[in-house]
């Protein structure tokens, strides 16, 4: 028998489900080939996928219509130690001896803080990519993004409970401490997103920037609450809703073993005689946390584990430059 994997609280036939999550180990293999996402996650370590999507992205802004949004050279300042190269202006150099940086228009000393979801749920992948992978590596592409435009950045890794945290500051070098976190952060721990985010935005201080990288597989009104309180405070929230696709489309083909990766609760299922059910109550979930995010002003993003992460940092900017 297969053990394979599926996601979301919800009551199949007789068998009631954990109320907040039914994700699972898998053995069974995506039929989907995973190309970007697949190729970065193995590049090793964490900061040198950072450091290839966010280059490689910022590169393609270029040729894109998207420039603009945080490229477009605005003004110079001195050179501070920690500051990518690339950005000098050597043409000045070679006038005044000195120098200087280029800065841009979304150079707007934002205060940023990034919450990656690390509970059991988020170690899900029916492919190469686990969730948990996925959200890391975005979560260091912004880390890098946002330190590039001088932006202020924090971290909080949260399951049940607040699992570690780090104040916003804005060196270079703290982008390699927050590297540093993210590495070691494994899909443990059962959630409570809700009450995780109530105590992260007691801590966060003046408003700025939260964005927050989970599957909120949460009872939604908890999430919502959570998300609300930092609207309440007065900071703009993005909202990163990682999925799997095996979880969107329940699209395994044979009687499998599932287990609750919080819980550890397992049942036996033939997929096809529940995947009509699963799908409905997947949708209504999925409208319950769209709905709720445009209720309290949050830009929600849904992407899958096979999404090129460079998609991702598209929807973070184009939020941004509505938003903004």
């Amino acid at each position: 028998m297969n053990t394979c994997g599926a996601s979301l609280g919800m009551e199949i036939g007789t068998h009631p489900l954990s109320a907040r999550t039914f994700s699972t180990m898998a053995t069974h293999r995506s039929d989907k080939e995973l190309v970007t996402s697949t190729l970065i996650h193995r590049l090793e370590p964490l900061s040198l996928r950072a450091k290839v999507v966010v280059e490689g992205f910022l590169t393609g802004l270029h040729r894109s219509p998207y420039h603009g949004f945080s490229v477009e050279f605005a003004e110079h300042r001195m050179y501070q130690p920690g500051d990518n190269l690339k950005y000098l202006d050597w043409k000045v150099f070679g006038r005044t001896d000195r120098y200087y940086i280029k800065q841009f228009q979304e150079e707007t000393n934002l205060r940023a803080h990034i919450l990656l979801d690390g509970s059991g749920s988020m170690g899900f992948g029916s492919g190469d990519v686990t969730k948990i992978d996925y959200a890391r590596s975005l979560a260091a592409a912004l880390v890098y993004m946002l330190l590039m435009q001088r932006d202020a950045v924090g971290l909080s890794i949260f399951d049940d409970d607040l699992r570690e945290t780090r104040p916003a500051r804005s060196s270079m070098i703290w982008r390699n401490e927050l590297w540093s976190v993210l590495e070691k952060v494994k899909a443990e721990g059962e959630t409570r997103t809700g009450d995780a985010l109530h105590r992260v935005a007691e801590r966060v201080g003046r408003r700025g920037l939260v964005i927050l990288i989970s599957d909120l597989l949460d009872d939604p009104e908890k999430v919502m609450s959570g998300l609300h309180h930092f609207r309440h405070m007065g900071h703009e929230v993005i909202v990163f809703q990682v999925l799997d696709d095996r979880e969107l489309d329940f699209a395994f083909d044979r009687e499998a073993r599932f287990e609750e990766m919080e819980t550890k609760q397992s049942m036996t299922a033939s997929p096809w005689q529940v995947r009509d059910a699963y799908q409905r109550e997947m949708a209504d979930f999925l409208e319950q946390i769209k709905s709720g995010c445009s209720r309290h002003n949050v830009r929600h993003h849904l992407i899958t584990t096979s999404t090129p992460l460079e998609e991702a940092l598209v929807s973070f900017l184009l939020a941004r430059g509505r938003h903004g």
